[in-house]
């Protein structure tokens, strides 16, 4: 049975890609999760019974676990999603992001290539190591400009620039040992399970409880949105097509400023959930003082992916009401995953 290794599969991203890969009726999944903060074996629950899901518990950073987790499962595939992923929390501690990110990744490459090394020549040249990335590693674009997969890379975060390092490791293990490597930047991504820290959900949680809704300087940054499921396939097709060594931009083309965002996000709630005492909950949005080095537009290039017969399928509008509804229906999950952390204190500030 072919066997693929998720790292941060009981992540955000992670646990959606899980989730897609068994219910399109795949191999065994192997889930090696550190189950920090941001991570929760509730975001597996539902296919917590398929005797395909296998989860351990560790660090990809810890390289003896890796070494001896490889060969006992035999992957033919890993996909790592492993990683620390808020911008915010990277401005106040880039350690951690050091850490998991770039010596994790590193460690996750070392040990994935002296596994690589002792297949068999057939079984070496099917195997593939894909690695998420972010189009935050190629900063600020200006309209109407898009980053390509070759465009330079101009992080302006720390999470960018642990991001960045990180790519630049996986190519070098291609480019020096041959190991046959695949990256994706994606855009934003958004939809159920996602932790409360980042922007939709937040959105979404402050504005069923009638807390603050807190814009960045002037709102006007803009990104493009990409519903969870649209990335999970586009990584399947990246895996059965692309070519050892590629990278693959991941978008959707439709652009928000976080400003219209919010507001489509609270047109939803108060149409979803009626008779909230505040509504309406556009009222509650509150302008405050930007971030450091607040990238104004990220915007991708996506000719590659459409190559490869991928388009996105999810519009926003759908996508958006999709995660209002599982987010009012799926409370004991955010009871959960909320208890970890102060929704209320504001993060990135550089202070």
């Amino acid at each position: 049975m072919e066997t693929i290794l998720v790292t941060g599969g009981a992540g955000f991203l992670g646990s959606w890609f899980v989730r897609h890969w068994l219910g399109a009726g795949r191999g065994r999944v192997v889930v090696l999760d550190k189950l920090t903060y941001a991570g929760s074996r509730a975001s597996l629950a539902a296919i917590g019974d398929d005797s395909r899901l296998v989860f351990r518990h560790g660090d990809v950073g810890d390289g003896s676990l890796v070494a001896s987790l490889l060969p006992e499962f035999q992957p033919q595939t890993i996909v790592n999603f492993a990683a620390e992923s808020h911008v915010d929390r990277s401005i106040d501690a880039p350690a951690p992001f050091v850490s998991t990110n770039v010596v994790g990744t590193w460690q996750l490459l070392d040990q994935t290539l002296a596994y690589w090394r002792h297949l068999s020549p057939a079984t070496q040249q099917a195997f593939r190591f894909l690695h998420i990335s972010t189009d935050e590693v190629f900063g600020p674009i200006d309209a109407p400009q898009r980053a390509t997969e070759a465009s330079p890379y101009c992080p302006s975060s720390p999470y960018a620039a642990s991001k960045a390092a990180a790519d630049h490791f996986v190519r070098s293990y291609h480019r020096t040992y041959g190991l046959p490597v695949l990256l994706v930047h994606p855009s934003n991504n958004y939809g159920p399970f996602q932790f409360p820290e980042k922007f939709v959900p937040l959105v979404i949680l402050n504005a069923i409880e009638g807390q603050p809704l807190p814009i960045y300087g002037d709102g006007q940054q803009t990104r493009d949105w990409l519903f969870g499921d649209d990335l999970c396939r586009a990584i399947c097709d990246v895996l059965q097509q692309g070519r050892p060594g590629e990278a693959f931009n991941v978008a959707s083309g439709v652009e928000r400023t976080n400003d219209e965002l919010v507001r489509q996000i609270c047109e939803l709630v108060d149409r979803l959930k009626p008779g909230l005492p505040h509504a309406p909950s556009a009222n509650l949005i509150t302008h405050v003082a930007d971030r450091p080095g607040h990238d104004a537009r990220y915007a991708l290039d996506t000719t590659r992916i459409f190559d490869l017969g991928w388009a996105p399928r999810v519009e926003l509008a759908a996508g958006l009401e999709q995660t209002v509804r599982w987010y009012l229906e799926n409370r004991a999950w955010v009871a959960e995953v909320s208890a970890k952390f102060d929704r209320t204190r504001r993060m990135g500030t550089g202070a």
